[in-house]
């Protein structure tokens, strides 16, 4: 292409008509206008806090609630804090008093001071609670935990939570930190003292059980005993009532004749029996033969 051409090309767009320039200038003042205004605004959702680091003056002590808000671009950044209870789980091998090694676990909720945010940052950053938390609750839990034997730890649990969920709340404070719940979720102790424990609990339910067996055999020697005297007195007394008053053996053979005739009438077959059989032979000569003698002796 010759230089004539390009010559006149140019010509061309250079006369380009006016407003098609300002348009543009106005396009893309609104633009970076809209593009200022978006950096210029944040917003901080529930449960949030916020706060501001400045450029100049650094973490600023202002503390800002749920909402939109308005900063100074590139100069101002907002630094967001999540205040709600959140959980977190810490394990610490340790030792009792009775120098018994013990696998204890806490869960822990915890949420920082939304009053303090400006100060944690400055000491702590976002992630307090990976700093915090697991220093302090090592700390406290094997300063509780030194105070007990492994038994205790067992039997007193409510009482060791409590002065656990107790120091371990101060000590938080400290750091502008508050604990909402501190529980023990996990106590264990080594394989030797279970296998300890549980030899121990094998031994004592083995005594009960001799002990149970001795007190079961006393208790049957004494029910034996006190059949056999109440056998003994009641064959004087019979032996008494037949000797005063012959009569009572009939008495006692009626109630016998009584009974047998019972259980046969229960019976689906058919049985005929005499007098004899069913003892109602009361005026044989026999019976008063008997009783004759017994009157006399």
């Amino acid at each position: 292409m010759s230089k004539e051409k390009l010559g006149d090309l140019a010509g061309r767009m250079g006369k380009a008509p006016k407003g098609l320039g300002t348009g543009m200038k106005l396009l893309a003042a609104a633009a970076a206008l809209g593009y200022g205004v978006q950096q210029a605004m944040y917003t901080v959702d529930g449960g949030h806090r916020a706060i501001i680091f400045s450029r100049i003056g650094g973490i600023q002590d202002s503390i800002y609630t749920e909402g939109l808000h308005f900063r100074i671009p590139w100069f101002q950044y907002p630094i967001i804090y999540d205040i709600r209870s959140r959980p977190r789980i810490i394990s610490s091998p340790t030792g009792s008093k009775d120098l018994q090694m013990v696998q204890i676990s806490l869960r822990v909720l915890h949420r920082p001071n939304a009053l303090m945010l400006p100060r944690m940052y400055q000491h702590l950053g976002l992630d307090y609670d990976e700093r915090l938390l697991p220093s302090i609750a090592n700390e406290v839990l094997k300063s509780v935990v030194a105070k007990f034997n492994a038994s205790q730890l067992i039997t007193q649990r409510q009482q060791v939570s409590l002065l656990v969920r107790r120091e371990l709340t101060e000590r938080a404070k400290d750091f502008n930190v508050i604990l909402d719940d501190v529980a023990i979720t996990e106590l264990s102790f080594g394989k030797e003292y279970t296998a300890a424990v549980e030899a121990k609990q094998v031994a004592q339910q083995e005594a009960q059980r001799a002990q149970f067996i001795v007190e079961k055999a006393k208790q049957e020697r004494q029910q034996k005993v006190v059949q056999a005297e109440g056998e003994a007195q009641a064959a004087r007394m019979i032996g008494e009532a037949i000797s005063q008053n012959p009569g009572y053996l009939k008495l006692r053979r009626i109630r016998a004749a009584q009974s047998i005739a019972r259980t046969i009438s229960q019976s689906q077959n058919r049985v005929y029996l005499n007098a004899a059989s069913l003892m109602l032979n009361l005026g044989e000569d026999d019976l008063k033969a008997s009783a004759e003698g017994l009157r006399k002796k």
